[in-house]
C-alpha cells in the first residue's frame, strides 16, 4: 500500500509533519525556529524550557502557549499536571502503552502524567496547540451529525498520521444513545468537506428511502437496534462495507477498542504497534487485520461524565509503527473536546428523529379502498432546520360513499416566521387536517362548505398563520368531481387526451381575507382519467418560478408511458423521480412534497 498519509501526518522518521518530535539533542536552531531537534534539551541561542511552577509561570506572566490553551479550554493544557501514581493492568499486555489502562478508583480514566507539551520549548508548544485548535474548531464547525463523525475520523486521522479509522458506538436496549446511522463507509480524501447526509439526502421515490450519495454516511437505522456483537453500528474512514463487516466478527473484548465501550473501568487509550507480531491478540483479530492490510491501530474512548462511554474511536496503519508521545496527547485533547460535542449531536439527532416520527403520525397511516378508485401518494418532507412550514395531505371515506381528498401547506406565525418555527407549523397542520376531516365528513360534498368552515376556524384560532388548501368529492361510481382551492397550486388532470389545469386558483389563501369566497368547479370524467393534486414544494423543485414548474410537472404527466398512467403508484415514482432529477441545484428545499393521485376504474 502506498504511503497515503495526510497533511500532518508522520514522516519517515514518525514524527508529526509541522509538530517537531520530542526527544533530548542539542539543535543548532536559533531563538524561534523550530524542527525535529530536542524538545527538551537545550539548544543553542534559546533557553531550556521553564519548568512547571516557574518564576514565569506562577508570578509572572503566563507563558504564550499556556495563554492558547487557556482559550481552547483544554484540561490539563492551561497548567501542568502533577504525576499520576498507577500501574499497568497485564490484561491488556504490551498492546497498551506505559499508563495506557491506569484508571480512577470510579472507574473513569487516570489523571494523566506530566504532559509533553509542558516540556516543548515555546515554539514546538505554540505549534502543537496551533494544530489542535484547527482541528477542534474544524470539528465544532461540522454541520449535522454525520458531518461532525466525518470530521472526527478524519482530524484524528491527520493527527496521528494513521491511514483509516473505525468509530464503533456504544450500544443502548432502548437505542437511545445508538448512532443513527446504519454501518458506513466515508471514502472521499482525506481533508475533503464533510457531508451533511442527515440534511442533504435524496429520496428514492419509489420506496421513500433515502439514497445515498457516494462517501456519505448511509441512512437512518430502526429505532431500537442492537447489534449482535454488543455494539452499535459502525461508522468507517476509507473502509467499505465488506471491511466494517469484517472487523464486526472481531469479539468485542478482544478487538481494537477492546475494554473502550465499558461504562466502568476502561483505559485510557489502546496501542496495537504491530498486529502481526504482537502476541496475546486473538487469531480472528489477527486474520482480519491481515486480510485488510491493517499492520497497527491505536484507539480512544470517548465518553462524558454525563453519558458514559458514548463511543471508541480507532485509526489504523498500513505498516507496523506507533505514533509519538505528542500525536497521542494531541489525539487524547482532541477526542476529549468531541466526546461532549457528540453528545450534543447525539441528543439533538434524536430529538430530530422523534419530531420526524410525530410529525409523519399526524398523516394518515394508509389509503382507503374504495371500487372504482385506486389511489397513491408520495410525501417527502423538508428538513425541520430548513421547512418553513408543513404541508398535509388527505383521503377521507364519506357517508355517502364518495371520498374527500385534500393537500394543503400551513405556513407562518406571526412575526420572525421560518425556518425556526417550522416543528410549531407543523403541531398547527395536525390541528387544521383534524379539523378538515370533520367539516368533510360533515358536509364533504360541498367543497366550497368545507373549506369556508376551515377558514373561519382559522382565523379564530390561528390568527397568526395562513394556509393554501384544495378540497376534492370524487363519486367513483358516477364519475364525478367537485373540488374548490385556496389559493392553492392547480390540481392535474390526467386523461387519454393529455393533462391539463383543473383551475381552482382564483381564491385566496385562508386566513388572508375578511371574507373568503371562492368558485367550486364541478366535472364528470372517463374511466381511466387520474386526478393529481400536489403542493407548491413539488413545482418549485421543478422549475425556477412556481409557474415554470406547474408547467413542467403537467408536460411531465402528459408525456408519462401509458403504462404508468394505470397505476396511479407507479405514476407518482414516475413524476416525484423526473422532479428530483431535474430539480435546479439553487432551489432550496425548504417546502415538503405531496403528490395524491386518484384514477377512476
Amino acid at each position: 500500500m502506498g504511503d497515503r498519509r495526510p497533511t500532518g501526518a508522520a514522516g519517515p522518521s514518525g514524527g508529526m509533519s509541522g509538530v517537531p518530535a520530542s526527544g533530548t539533542g542539542s539543535g543548532a536552531g536559533h531563538g524561534g525556529s523550530g524542527g525535529a531537534a530536542g524538545g527538551a534539551g537545550t539548544r543553542q541561542g534559546a533557553g531550556a524550557p521553564e519548568p512547571a511552577g516557574s518564576a514565569g509561570g506562577a508570578e509572572g506572566p503566563q507563558p504564550t502557549g499556556r495563554r492558547l490553551a487557556a482559550l481552547l479550554d483544554l484540561p490539563g493544557l492551561a497548567a501542568p499536571q502533577p504525576q499520576a501514581v498507577h500501574g499497568g493492568d497485564p490484561s491488556y499486555g504490551p498492546s497498551a502503552p506505559d499508563g495506557a489502562t491506569a484508571r480512577m478508583p470510579g472507574g473513569g480514566p487516570a489523571e494523566e502524567p506530566a504532559q509533553r507539551l509542558d516540556l516543548l520549548p515555546a515554539p514546538e508548544r505554540l505549534a502543537a496547540l496551533d494544530l489542535l485548535h484547527r482541528h477542534t474548531e474544524r470539528l465544532a464547525r461540522a454541520r449535522g451529525l454525520a458531518a461532525t463523525l466525518t470530521t472526527l475520523l478524519d482530524s484524528g486521522a491527520e493527527l496521528l498520521g494513521a491511514d483509516r479509522a473505525l468509530l464503533v458506538p456504544v450500544a443502548r436496549e432502548s437505542g437511545e444513545n445508538h448512532l443513527p446511522f446504519d454501518r458506513a463507509a466515508v471514502t472521499g480524501p482525506a481533508g475533503a468537506p464533510a457531508l451533511d447526509a442527515a440534511a442533504d439526502l435524496a429520496t428514492d421515490p419509489a420506496t421513500g428511502r433515502p439514497v445515498e450519495p457516494v462517501g456519505a454516511v448511509h441512512g437512518l437505522a430502526g429505532a431500537g437496534w442492537q447489534d449482535h456483537a454488543g455494539h452499535g453500528p459502525m461508522v468507517g474512514l476509507r473502509l467499505d462495507h465488506a471491511a466494517i463487516g469484517a472487523l464486526e466478527t472481531v469479539p468485542v473484548e478482544h478487538g481494537p477498542f477492546a475494554g473502550l465501550l465499558r461504562s466502568g473501568a476502561r483505559p485510557r487509550q489502546l496501542l496495537h504497534a504491530d498486529l502481526a507480531a504482537e502476541p496475546g491478540l486473538v487469531p480472528r483479530f489477527r486474520e482480519v487485520a491481515a486480510g485488510l492490510g491493517l499492520a497497527a491501530c491505536f484507539a480512544l474512548p470517548l465518553a462524558t461524565d454525563a453519558e458514559g462511554p458514548l463511543a471508541a474511536a480507532v485509526w489504523f496503519y498500513p505498516e507496523p509503527r506507533q505514533p509519538t508521545d505528542l500525536q497521542q496527547e494531541l489525539a487524547r485533547r482532541f477526542t476529549a473536546f468531541a466526546a461532549p460535542l457528540l453528545a450534543g449531536r447525539l441528543a439533538a439527532e434524536r430529538g430530530q428523529r422523534a419530531t420526524e416520527a410525530l410529525r409523519r403520525g399526524l398523516l394518515p397511516d394508509h389509503l382507503p379502498y374504495l371500487p372504482g378508485l385506486r389511489l397513491a401518494v408520495r410525501w417527502l418532507p423538508a428538513g425541520l432546520e430548513h421547512s418553513a412550514g408543513s404541508d398535509w395531505y388527505d383521503a377521507i371515506t364519506l357517508p355517502d360513499g364518495s371520498v374527500g381528498l385534500t393537500v394543503g401547506s400551513v405556513s407562518g406565525d406571526g412575526p420572525g416566521a421560518g425556518p425556526a418555527s417550522a416543528t410549531a407549523a407543523a403541531s398547527a397542520m395536525g390541528r387544521i387536517r383534524a379539523a378538515l376531516r370533520a367539516y368533510a365528513v360533515l358536509e364533504g360534498e360541498d367543497p366550497v362548505s368545507v373549506l369556508g368552515d376551515l377558514e373561519l376556524l382559522l382565523k379564530t384560532t390561528e390568527p397568526a398563520r395562513t394556509a393554501t388548501a384544495v378540497y376534492a368529492c370524487l363519486d367513483p361510481q358516477e364519475r364525478r368531481i367537485t373540488l374548490a382551492g385556496a389559493g392553492h397550486c392547480p390540481p392535474v388532470l390526467v386523461t387519454r387526451y393529455g393533462a391539463n389545469f383543473v383551475e381552482t386558483s382564483l381564491s385566496a389563501p385562508l386566513g388572508m381575507l375578511s371574507c373568503w369566497e371562492a368558485p367550486g368547479v364541478e366535472l364528470n370524467v372517463e374511466r381511466g382519467d387520474l386526478l393529481l393534486l400536489y403542493t407548491e414544494g413539488l413545482a418549485r423543485r421543478l422549475g425556477p418560478t412556481l409557474h415554470a414548474g406547474q408547467a413542467r410537472l403537467r408536460k411531465a404527466a402528459a408525456d408519462a408511458p401509458r403504462e404508468l398512467r394505470h397505476d396511479p403508484d407507479a405514476l407518482c415514482a414516475h413524476l416525484v423521480g423526473h422532479c428530483l432529477g431535474t430539480a435546479p441545484e439553487t432551489v432550496e428545499t425548504t417546502d415538503d412534497l405531496v403528490l395524491l393521485a386518484a384514477r377512476f376504474d
